[in-house]
């Protein structure tokens, strides 16, 4: 097991600043996706939790509302997470969220009524 976490194990830099990264298959990672509301502000609360809902009868999903978005990246990122849904207020108005990728970080808008499968797609589960 140890030598499985050490070769997930990867620091990288990006925008000049460190990362650690725990590159682990989707299907290892303790969580496959994090749901991240860009604010605690109570208009973008119901609908982070509906899709933490959404998602969590089917994957293993996490919800974090604490710090900044770039320090709840980070975090998920050294725990494993191989994706994070981030919701903000264009989530209101235009009913997509953000998806971010652990490994390259680059980030998609997808409708909500598409996340489910998006992820199958993108899972393979």
């Amino acid at each position: 097991m140890a030598a499985f976490l050490l070769a997930a194990y990867d620091e990288d830099v990006v925008n000049d600043e460190p990362r650690t990264v725990l590159r682990l298959h989707p299907r290892m990672a303790p969580y496959q996706i994090a749901v991240l509301p860009l604010s605690k502000k109570d208009t973008l609360m119901p609908l982070a939790k509906q899709i933490h809902s959404l998602l969590g009868a089917r994957y293993m999903c996490d919800f974090d509302e604490t710090q900044a978005i770039g320090r709840r990246y980070r975090r998920q990122d050294e725990i494993g997470t191989p994706y994070c849904v981030t919701v903000d207020f264009d989530s209101l108005e235009d009913k997509s969220v953000t998806i971010r990728e652990r490994d390259s970080t680059n980030q998609h808008r997808v409708a909500i009524d598409s996340l489910l499968s998006e992820f199958q797609t993108i899972l393979g589960f």
